[in-house]
């Protein structure tokens, strides 16, 4: 289960892509294999999630990662620089960004 507290030294990465309707279920697909082939088995990942916007114009990531270079490696892979690669062309634009929690509510 994911957990948000800043009692943990985990990273939490916050990622968002800008996407067209016709191109956000490709790559949530494309995202949801990721995860599942490849990001979740590297390892320091702890959980993930995937949302979606009502005009399906973003898709945010939530990852929490136990460090920030178990983030960085995953990143430096040859299946996550390929699948990159394809979630590049399937959106305008995406940028992850790395955070440690500051307050819980």
């Amino acid at each position: 289960m994911l957990e948000i507290s800043t009692e943990t030294e985990s990273q939490t990465v916050l990622t968002t892509f800008e996407v067209t309707p016709g191109t956000c279920h490709d790559l949530l697909d494309a995202l949801t294999s990721a995860y599942h082939e490849v990001i979740g088995k590297q390892p320091g990942f702890i959980a993930a999630g995937l949302h979606v916007n009502d005009a399906q114009t973003r898709i945010a990531s939530y990852s929490q990662w136990e460090r920030r270079e178990d983030f960085q490696a995953m990143l430096r892979t040859t299946e996550m620089r390929e699948r990159n690669r394809t979630i590049h062309e399937l959106c305008k634009s995406f940028e992850p960004v790395m955070y440690e929690v500051a307050a819980t509510f």
